[in-house]
This record gives C-alpha cells, sequence and structure tokens, in this order.
C-alpha cells in the first residue's frame, strides 16, 4: 500500500485527535480514517496521546484476562497417563497387539488409533486404527508402549 492515501495529512491528524477525543477505539478510528489500526497507534504515540488509565477499565481487562486464560490443571503428560493407567492392567506388556481395523493415512481419524505399522512409503505401510482410548491418540496396547512411567534408569549414586 504505497502513495499519498496512507499518509498523514493535517486533515486525517485531526480526524484522528477529534476522534481520540471522542473516546473512539483504534479500531473505530482505522476504519473511519482508511488506515491499519497499527498505524493509528503508533501515530496517537508520536503525537504523545494517551487515554488515562482508570482502576475500572483496568479490572475489567483483568477480568478479560481471566476468562480467556485456561484453567490451571496438571500437564497433558500428566492426564494422558493418568487416562492410561486406570484402564485394567495387562495380562503382560509382551501380550501382542492385533490391529484388526488397519486403515491408511486417508482413513484416519481421532476413533482410530493412529500407531504406525511397518515402515512409512512401504507397500504394507498403514495406522493400527483400533480404537483408541478416550483422550489418547493410541488402542490401549500402543498407548501401553508409548507412555511407560519411568521407563528411564535412574542411577543412584552412594
Amino acid at each position: 500500500m504505497l502513495g499519498n492515501e496512507l499518509t498523514w495529512t493535517d486533515e486525517r491528524v485531526e480526524r484522528l485527535k477529534a476522534h481520540f477525543q471522542a473516546g473512539l477505539t483504534c479500531r473505530q478510528i482505522a476504519d473511519d480514517i482508511g488506515v491499519s489500526r497499527n498505524a493509528v497507534i503508533g501515530k496517537l504515540s508520536r503525537l504523545n496521546l494517551t487515554r488515562k488509565k482508570t482502576g475500572r477499565a483496568r479490572q475489567a481487562r483483568q477480568d478479560v484476562a481471566k476468562e480467556r486464560r485456561p484453567k490451571a490443571g496438571p500437564r497433558q503428560q500428566y492426564l494422558m497417563l493418568r487416562i492410561l493407567y486406570a484402564e485394567p492392567a495387562p495380562l503382560a506388556d509382551d501380550e501382542p497387539i492385533h490391529s484388526e481395523h488397519c486403515c491408511s493415512l486417508f482413513e484416519l481419524s481421532e476413533a482410530r488409533c493412529r500407531w504406525p505399522i511397518s515402515t512409512p512409503g512401504a507397500a504394507d505401510f498403514c495406522f493400527c486404527g483400533n480404537p483408541p482410548v478416550e483422550g489418547l491418540p493410541y488402542c490401549a496396547g500402543h498407548s501401553r508402549m508409548a507412555y511407560r512411567p519411568g521407563s528411564r534408569a535412574r542411577v543412584i549414586r552412594g
């Protein structure tokens, strides 16, 4: 966007000041003048025009921020492990996993286990496709393989 249409003429500056004094938002001023919101913010800054912050406005912004902020809680990995290990324990970790519902990448969805089988690019490559554990991307068997708590060996030095 080049040209005289985006320069700050005396007329545009006066309109900016008038709208600012009237209490319009930077977005409303920008739409009326025909410039970007950032251009309005920059010009207001260069003109040293600021609005006095009231306690009520600050509280309103804090309330909005609290509404947007997700509630504090356990990390996603902790939730996944909790869901996984809430399932009944398998008879053995070495129990074979039967992928009876194999699917291609195009058939893959949240309702199917996303564990890859074989090597990508190979003729027999597919995904498990079994129903996943709720809240996890894999079926119970593949989740046991993917999420193993305490799998890292700890060395205790005396």
